[in-house]
């Protein structure tokens, strides 16, 4: 392994964010990675650097995850368990999943990052969430360089949030992932309001033409990291109580809403950062995309520091505008 100095962790994170790390590593294997944790337990995890926001330089070693594979373990009558190692790009496993006709995952084509972060915040689109098809995860706790297997009631799932993300934060790396994956008697989820309007005129979709669909919406409204520095969506979209949604209701009568339950509602942040204008507004290099305001962009020469002060700000407003306190859904480091 070849540990270097003073590298620019730009090509290493989606909102191409100019950084520096300190020392730097490639780690391709679990022999490698358990090598550098017997020697070195102070470390910084980069994997895709999708749901990242790099406001200062790395003084802690980076370790860039880089473990490759997708086997098939096991298959029942309906089912197959598919597992892949953590390095895999997320949107390039899905692919890989529908050429084999196993399904679960066509919902979530094209979310940028690596299967390894996918379990850590729940990533989900369009009615699907990762906790839909997880089994299991390998896991290296760092402490003791010992693997452990997390199901999925161990990660803890919840709306863009895990085990991971809280009390397990910094303590383990994920190895790989396992997923159970329908394999006959797809049950297809295109109930969403794009996704259906983009099939309504076929009858009875392929896992391609779902996730044909999904690729097609997110290329609508989102940017692609690899032309305009961005992490997706960079809040969650907040759930209130029904009590402040009715009082909210009155004064805003099209605001758009989802029932979660009798004394829940989620809405959409999106609209709430559009209704204070900041939908398209740019601040030197630092800005809110044209097309979805839940997306923060780099256009190119940005820090990270500038990027969350755009986020504080909108923060403050929907906070001041709705009494609505919105989460980031990226980490900021």
């Amino acid at each position: 392994m070849n540990i270097q100095k003073n590298i620019s962790l730009k090509s290493y994170n989606t909102f191409g964010i100019d950084v520096i790390a300190k020392s730097f590593v490639t780690v391709n294997s679990l022999k490698e990675l358990k090598e550098i944790i017997s020697k070195e337990k102070t470390i910084f995890l980069l994997s895709g650097g999708s749901n990242m926001l790099l406001t200062k330089n790395i003084e802690n070693l980076v370790v860039h995850l880089n473990f490759k594979g997708i086997i098939v373990n096991d298959t029942e009558k309906d089912f197959v368990y598919v597992t892949a190692e953590g390095g895999e790009n997320w949107h390039e496993f899905v692919l890989w999943c529908i050429s084999q006709n196993y399904g679960g995952l066509e919902n979530l084509a094209l979310i940028p990052g690596n299967v390894g972060t996918s379990p850590i915040q729940n990533i989900g689109a369009y009615g699907v969430e990762i906790k839909d098809t997880f089994y299991q995860l390998e896991a290296l706790e760092i402490a003791t360089g010992k693997i452990k297997i997390f199901t999925n009631e161990a990660c803890d799932f919840s709306y863009r949030n895990s085990v991971f993300k809280n009390e397990l934060k910094g303590k383990y790396i994920i190895i790989n992932v396992t997923f159970k994956l329908t394999k006959n008697n797809h049950a297809f989820n295109i109930s969403y309001g794009d996704i259906k309007n983009h099939l309504k005129d076929i009858q009875h979709p392929t896992l391609q033409e779902i996730a044909d669909a999904v690729i097609s919406i997110r290329q609508s409204k989102l940017p692609d990291p690899k032309e305009i520095g961005n992490s997706g969506s960079f809040f969650k979209n907040p759930v209130i109580d029904s009590n402040s949604f009715k009082i909210l209701q009155k004064k805003h009568s099209e605001m758009p809403h989802y029932v979660i339950s009798e004394s829940e509602i989620k809405i959409p942040a999106g609209w709430l950062i559009e209704q204070c204008e900041f939908k398209g507004k740019r601040f030197g290099d630092a800005g809110v995309h044209a097309k979805q305001a839940l997306v923060l962009v780099n256009y190119g020469q940005a820090t990270g520091k500038e990027i969350y002060s755009l986020a504080q700000k909108i923060q403050q407003k929907v906070k001041d505008e709705f009494n609505i306190s919105l989460e980031i859904e990226v980490n900021v480091i």
